[in-house]
């Protein structure tokens, strides 16, 4: 079932979450530790993010500096596989444009489409910064929407470069991510809002948010998008504080705005313990709201906060 028909037709809020792939020199084990915590809470489906290798500058004996790429992490489409083979739940390997070619995309998309994995979320993805203009621009896609139009042609039976093939019997379904409060680079949230509204029209069929604190926040951003004429669900992402030093580093890297009260009683704490412990109960607050609200899916991140969104769990479902 594509992931919008799901969360179209199910009767109460669904739980999801999103792992990163382990580094390398790890397996699969890493990945089943964090589904097998999270498992009896019934997900009905598991992100994968992706990751584009790193560019480091390491000195030669000669004083002169040598390049060297390097890929941390195993590729989203194996992740992907293995957990739908394993579990049995539907997977969705996120597909980003920054730091992958378009040729690199199609052979993705044709393994995906040969290991069954049918729903994708597609990004545009971080910039690497010491890298920024490497790709050359037709290369590579610059925004999301390139991407969509990508897929969209695979699906159609048209590849990359214009030939027509076989088109999948089942095509690919997609989301994309959206933002709150506005995503960084957006000079307001109403731009934000027209880009995230074209998306929709290429064929995305649901968005996930940026993680957010305040749900004043998502409720106001889904009524705008409504007003816009986006139906497609608009899924809310949580991710709870997990670290001390996360008052300050997630507004700054994520620029998820912290209301008051939480920031207040993260104040307060003295241990990073103190401050899971106020993350898990702000998260139970936050996710109990959403739930009376009708919210379609709960999707969590859990990069280091495994532990914390069991307890979030727990309480709500």
């Amino acid at each position: 079932m594509r992931i919008v028909n799901l969360l179209n037709n199910i009767s109460k809020t669904a739980f999801s979450f999103e792992i990163l792939p382990p580094l390398k020199g790890n397996n699969f084990s890493k990945v089943c530790a964090i589904i097998d915590k999270l498992r009896e809470f019934d997900p009905q489906y598991i992100n994968i993010t992706t990751h584009h290798s790193e560019i480091i500058y390491r000195e030669n004996e000669d004083g002169w500096l040598k390049k060297i790429n390097v890929r941390k992490r195993p590729g989203t489409v194996a992740i992907a596989a293995a957990i739908q083979n394993a579990y049995h739940i539907p997977a969705i390997p996120h597909i980003i444009c920054k730091g992958f070619t378009k040729e690199e995309t199609e052979y993705a998309l044709i393994d995906l489409q040969y290991l069954g994995v049918t729903d994708l979320l597609l990004l545009r993805g971080d910039a690497n910064k010491l890298e920024a203009n490497r790709t050359a621009p037709d290369k590579s896609h610059e925004h999301t929407t390139g991407l969509i139009g990508q897929v969209v042609n695979y699906n159609r039976g048209i590849d990359l470069d214009g030939n027509p093939f076989e088109k999948p019997e089942t095509p690919f379904s997609f989301g994309v991510a959206c933002y709150p409060e506005k995503h960084e680079e957006a000079p307001n949230l109403d731009s934000d809002i027209a880009f995230l509204k074209q998306k929709i029209a290429l064929g995305a069929e649901y968005a996930v948010t940026q993680m957010f604190f305040d749900n004043r926040k998502y409720f106001e951003f889904v009524d705008r998008c409504r007003k816009e004429g986006i139906r497609v669900p608009v899924i809310p992402g949580i991710k709870p504080v997990v670290f001390l030093n996360q008052l300050s580093a997630l507004p700054k890297i994520f620029r998820s705005e912290m209301p008051e009260p939480l920031a207040n009683e993260l104040r307060k704490c003295k241990t990073d313990d103190d401050a899971k412990q106020v993350g898990v109960e702000w998260s139970i607050q936050q996710c109990k709201e959403l739930i009376s609200a009708g919210v379609p899916s709960l999707h969590f991140y859990t990069l280091m906060a495994t532990d914390s969104v069991r307890k979030i769990a727990k309480a709500i479902y």
